[in-house]
């Protein structure tokens, strides 16, 4: 590796420039010229060790972030990735990165240039959880560009790997699920099954008692619910285009066992359930794929004002009467429920089942989301009295 100085006449002027002349490691011959000595230097140094690391990537060798950005788009495509997730990438990439990153070169992208790239994204005014996820999909991006070999290192996984352990605090200090904050009640649950009605009843009925997703309900076919073994098994999800495909990860295949009074609703919902060529168990009155909106605002907002689970907004309507407002948003409380009813003890009304049961019931992907999301509910165990009903069992009475 050397670094010469190359001197030109343009016109009736002198000019200097300083060429870095090296082999990468593939042992291609490389050069790159720079105005300042310094700078050659420096690159020359950097380089040097790159090489000998077997990680250097010529600039000519590489390409632009938007470039790496739409080959990733069209790897997604091969993948046969459902459309809400390439539209989600499209929208990362095109209103993200490449507004404030889509001319950078792969190999000049290392750890402090992502945090760089977060400050812009934080000044920009996207929230902590758009800049999570638009930095999972520049990672991503490189990801794809180092299976082509347009890149060797992907700092956005290196910096991932280095804050482990900040992430391991930020987890701990996690606002947990709340019974009647988050989770409703089991008197919530009473209530709003009692004030729904029509074909909301059953719906809501199979949301609390199964756990099932807000788009799995909306992908539920007849032929996946045996009225007769008293269970549903889940194959499809609804995604926000109303398509029906396969649920996201494998454990989200699953069978659930149903209650005898969720089984006997949905067996007289079946009877008035509108029909049509998807043969879905929760319709709009065409047959078609229900939308999630509608769910929620027209069913389960309104049942839950019915039944008295609502906040006082502090406005009033013009006959002077209080103006209310739903507790829970989205249906995922139900789920939410449910998971807390797996995990009760059975003398208050729960299912007492194990971690993993719980994790296989709800059909999360591994186990520590289980936990996660609902290990502080699992019941304390009283060690010492356990220690003591052990010793009384080995040894008998003292």
């Amino acid at each position: 590796m050397s670094v010469r100085k190359r001197t030109w006449l343009k016109g009736n002027e002198t000019k200097v420039a300083w060429v870095v002349d090296y082999s990468d490691q593939a042992g291609k011959r490389r050069l790159k010229t720079f105005k300042l000595k310094k700078d050659a230097d420096a690159f020359a140094a950097s380089s040097k060790v790159e090489v000998g690391q077997g990680v250097h990537v010529a600039d000519t060798a590489t390409i632009t972030i938007e470039e790496a950005g739409n080959l990733w788009l069209k790897s997604g495509d091969a993948a046969g990735l459902e459309r809400t997730s390439i539209d989600q990438r499209r929208q990362h990439l095109n209103l993200h990165i490449v507004p404030l990153a889509g001319a950078t070169k792969l190999n000049k992208i290392t750890a402090p240039w992502v945090r760089s790239f977060q400050d812009r994204l934080r000044e920009g005014g996207r929230t902590p959880a758009m800049l999570k996820r638009v930095t999972v999909s520049l990672g991503s991006i490189l990801a794809d560009a180092q299976a082509r070999g347009l890149v060797v290192r992907n700092a956005v996984h290196e910096l991932s790997r280095s804050r482990s352990s900040a992430r391991a605090v930020e987890k701990r200090q996690k606002q947990r699920l709340r019974i009647g904050v988050d989770i409703p009640t089991t008197d919530e649950i009473k209530a709003i099954l009692a004030a729904s009605k029509g074909r909301w009843r059953p719906l809501f009925l199979t949301a609390v008692f199964t756990g099932m997703r807000a788009s799995e309900l909306r992908g539920l076919r007849w032929e996946s619910v045996d009225l007769g073994g008293n269970k549903i098994t889940v194959r499809e999800r609804a995604d926000r285009y109303h398509d029906i495909g396969s649920p996201k990860t494998e454990a989200g295949h699953r069978t659930i066992p149903l209650l005898p009074v969720v089984a006997d609703a949905l067996t007289e919902w079946k009877k008035e359930c509108p029909t049509g060529d998807l043969d879905l168990v929760f319709p709009t009155g065409a047959g078609k794929v229900e939308g999630h909106s509608n769910i929620v605002n027209r069913g389960f907002l309104p049942a839950q004002i019915a039944a008295g689970v609502a906040i006082d907004t502090g406005e009033r309507d013009k006959e002077g009467q209080p103006i209310l407002t739903a507790k829970y948003t989205g249906l995922h409380a139900l789920r939410h429920w449910f998971a807390s009813w797996c995990i009760n003890r059975k003398l208050d009304g729960g299912l007492e089942m194990t971690p993993k049961a719980v994790q296989e019931r709800m059909g999360h992907s591994n186990i520590a989301v289980t936990l996660d999301t609902y290990g502080h509910l699992f019941p304390v165990r009283d060690e010492q009295q356990e220690l003591e009903a052990a010793q009384q069992a080995i040894f008998g009475a003292t």
